[in-house]
């Protein structure tokens, strides 16, 4: 017998389950299919693994910078990657079963399965049948591995968390998010990393400035940068001791293992979306308007599956708009998601945090004034490590207003989430002045540039 519900949610990653809970909380009765993990992307193979490693990768350094603050470790720190990747699967399954729990305590009913539709309002998994008043599709999305001969040799991030042994040389293809990160991750952890990429600097879409500066820290830590250098062939060795890549430009390296870190596609495949009618974009993505509503009306998706910003906590928010919209107060006057002013951080070590305009998006709003300062972390004056630190302020010349703020620093995405309400907020150049800095920290660097490094006048008019 079909069972019948007033929502449906495919997807139980942090948009799907968010979503679900809040709309069974605000009475309605809903069901939430998944085949792989509770939690998603984020809980099971992206942000909180990855930041598990982070950790890890830094200890090493640690270790050595002790020495200028007068210890002594009398013999040298061994590193045991079962014993990581032992503790991190331990936490992560901690974490898959308060999210089942804070399901079942909301009487969200679980099919674990893969879901695909069989019309517009039921969704089969397994030998369940499921029918929703209204589906909401919130499946993430999927590693995107580049196309050359040998790609099938590659392993992606969803592999790397639980890869059999380190290798001792690994490429990493990429520049974005995810392979800054996952290089830095393996260098600390004492792996001879190349990053290679097409382009000409890591970081596309971050301000221009900021991409350089950071690109310079991560050479000082060991890490090549192989701008240029599309990969053309990969092949294993015959005795399968590692691989040789063959890039566009001709050159050849041999690696241990290649990790393909080229970003990351809308996952609608499986889904049988065209019995549903469902209309999906060339790249696989799920269009959507304002209310996070396909071009069936009952039908809404949210998170990475509809390619806006694609980080968890937009996801979260979406999944609130759309709960309070349908089963809450804010049907009645129903509210929007706000994507301007939204703060990221990239956990390269340093870590990069950034919210608002780039430079160059700036300029195109002038007249704006671009504050800079540079500095040796006062850690790293006794420590003996070459890495230095940056922030950067864009002010609009005639608002005053704070337009773009970046930081490269040790925690800067700490640092940035306080500044990111004030910014939100509509703060000024004036606002920071008054401000009194906490001393001696990286923070207060953001409340005392007081001289702008250069103006940008006036020429179009945008906004973030």
């Amino acid at each position: 017998m079909t069972q019948e519900y007033d929502v449906v949610v495919i997807g139980a990653g942090s948009g799907g389950v968010r979503f679900a809970r809040m709309a069974a909380r605000q009475g309605a009765r809903v069901a939430i299919v998944e085949s792989r993990y509770y939690g998603g992307t984020c809980v099971n193979v992206g942000c909180v693994p990855k930041k598990l490693y982070v950790y890890a990768s830094q200890f090493a350094e640690s270790f050595e910078e002790a020495a200028g603050f007068g210890w002594t470790i009398p013999t040298a720190p061994q590193f045991d990657w079962p014993t990581l990747k032992r503790q991190r699967a331990t936490e992560i399954a901690r974490l898959n079963g308060i999210y089942e729990k804070l399901l079942d305590d909301n009487d969200v009913d679980l099919y674990w399965g893969h879901g695909q539709f069989l019309d517009a309002h039921r969704v089969q998994v397994g030998d369940d049948v499921i029918r929703g008043r209204r589906v909401v599709i919130a499946t993430g999305g999927w590693p995107k591995v580049p196309q050359f001969k040998g790609h099938q040799h590659v392993v992606t991030s969803n592999d790397f968390f639980d890869l059999p042994q380190l290798p001792r040389r690994c490429l990493v293809l990429g520049a974005g998010y995810i392979a800054v990160e996952l290089a830095g991750i393996l260098a600390g952890l004492g792996v001879t990393v190349s990053l290679a990429f097409r382009g000409e600097q890591i970081l596309r879409g971050f301000d221009d400035e900021v991409r350089a500066f950071l690109a310079e820290q991560l050479q000082k830590q060991g890490l090549t940068l192989l701008s240029g250098h599309a990969p053309a062939a990969l092949i294993q060795k015959p005795d399968a001791s590692g691989y040789e890549m063959t890039f566009a430009n001709g050159e050849e390296a041999d690696y241990d293992l290649v990790l393909a870190c080229t970003g990351r596609h809308p996952l609608t495949e499986g889904l049988n979306l065209r019995a549903a009618g469902v209309a999906v974009s060339d790249h696989g993505a799920i269009p959507v308007s304002s209310s996070f509503q396909t071009n069936v009306s009952h039908i809404y998706a949210l998170g990475d599956v509809i390619d806006r910003v694609a980080l968890t906590p937009v996801a979260l928010g979406e999944a609130m708009v759309l709960a309070d919209n349908l089963f809450g107060a804010a049907q009645a006057a129903p509210r929007s998601m706000d994507y301007t002013w939204i703060p990221t951080t990239v956990f390269t070590q340093p870590n990069l945090a950034t919210i608002g305009l780039t430079e160059s998006q700036a300029a195109a709003q002038g007249p704006v004034a671009v504050y800079t300062t540079e500095f040796r972390p006062m850690k790293n004056t006794l420590s003996g490590s070459q890495v230095r630190s940056f922030c950067k302020l864009l002010i609009c010349d005639d608002s005053q207003r704070i337009l773009g703020m970046h930081i490269i620093a040790p925690e800067a995405g700490e640092v940035l989430q306080g500044f990111a309400v004030a910014i939100k907020m509509g703060a000024t150049l004036a606002d920071l002045h008054r401000t009194v800095g906490i001393h001696p920290t990286l923070a207060e660097e953001l409340v005392t540039m007081r001289e702008p490094v250069r103006r940008i006048p006036q020429t179009l008019g945008i906004s973030p």
